[in-house]
């Protein structure tokens, strides 16, 4: 009997990802998303011809709606909470509805599997955003980054710091779903995860930050470098993460209640600076201005995956530069598809390396 899985923002950059690889490897897969974010309903379409799933058009804030999904599709096995509002700036402008989707829609989900799915596995995509902005953490920089002076990466043992709206409401449902595995034994496993990228990602101005940047040059649109251009981050193929989802549902009922950092680490580090100048290298020649800081923003995130890698064998394969050129040669084979649906709507972009 095919194991099945609810996949929340599953027609999402992510969640396009880890649908049609759960779908390909023998789960029975529940979607749900309101394609209400840019690019969703193509996403949808795309897979619809690359894995097998049901869709629902449900919002996670809508707890009936939830549960009637549960009652139709459950109980789940696993369920993968991918559905968010994922920009900071978003949040400054609007921070009910931020709240309302990520933290009141992370609680309905919690309720409906306490409720129809107790001994499911439940996977949440939270952010390296819960540790704030890392202010009392010494950097030392260059011509091109800022770097930690004392360590390579944050572990999970950093003290919580919501920053920005964003912030807040991400970090109030990492605290619920863990605290879910606590009170209520349900099996949660928290991912915070840092910069994740790859193809079939539809970068805008607030939000994926590096495909924006190769999508702005491809197109010949302008950006917008916020800061110095120096800040830091460390980015994670969506495979990679896929594979971690795959791991964690074989390992759910020893995780419960797990927390792990889950980023690129050390080794796949670039700044906004240093993309400008290897897209440039590859051909992809940016025109940009210059911002202030953002609200929120970190100079430097470096995810340390120790735990991730000791606790579940996992570590990142594929390399920042193998990763870029991946990324380039998708965006140069859809450039008609992406140019009709993003140019239009985009007449800047952001640099902020969220």
């Amino acid at each position: 009997m095919k194991r099945k899985m609810l996949i929340t923002g599953g027609a999402g950059f992510i969640g396009f990802h880890s649908t049609r690889f759960f779908s390909r490897n023998g789960w029975q897969v529940a979607v749900v998303d309101n394609l209400s974010r840019k690019g969703s309903p193509y996403n949808l379409e795309c897979l619809r011809s690359r894995a097998t799933f049901t869709h629902y058009p449900t919002d996670v804030r809508d707890y009936p709606g939830m549960k009637e999904v549960f009652r139709k599709e459950g109980p789940f096995d696993a369920v993968l909470h991918l559905a968010a509002q994922v920009a900071v700036t978003t949040s400054v402008v609007n921070p009910r509805h931020d709240f309302e989707v990520n933290a009141l829609g992370t609680l309905n989900l919690l309720e409906c599997v306490r409720e129809h799915s107790p001994s499911g596995l439940f996977l949440y995509a939270s952010t390296n955003k819960v540790y704030g902005k890392l202010e009392d953490l010494p950097l030392v920089g260059t011509d091109s980054r800022y770097c930690f002076e004392d360590t390579e990466g944050v572990d999970e043992n950093r003290s919580l710091d919501f920053h920005s709206p964003y912030g807040c409401s991400k970090g109030c449902a990492d605290q619920y779903v863990r605290d879910y595995a606590r009170i209520y034994g349900l099996h949660t496993v928290n991912f915070r995860q840092s910069c994740i990228y790859g193809d079939q990602q539809l970068g805008v101005e607030d939000q994926g930050w590096v495909a924006w940047f190769i999508i702005a040059g491809t197109l010949g649109l302008p950006v917008t470098v916020y800061g110095d251009g120096k800040q830091l981050r460390d980015l994670l193929w969506i495979d990679d993460l896929v594979r971690l989802y795959a791991l964690a549902c074989d390992n759910g009922r020893r995780l419960r209640g797990g927390i792990y950092n889950i980023g690129g680490g050390y080794a796949n580090t670039l700044s906004l600076r240093e993309l400008l100048a290897f897209l440039d290298r590859r051909g992809v020649s940016l025109q940009y201005g210059h911002g202030d800081w953002r609200p929120g923003d970190q100079r430097v995130f470096v995810s340390d995956n120790r735990k991730a890698e000791r606790e579940l064998g996992w570590k990142p394969v594929v390399g920042v530069e193998e990763g870029l050129d991946r990324l380039i040669e998708w965006v140069r084979e859809n450039r008609p598809m992406l140019r009709g649906m993003l140019a239009a709507k985009m007449p800047g972009g952001s640099g902020a390396a969220r």
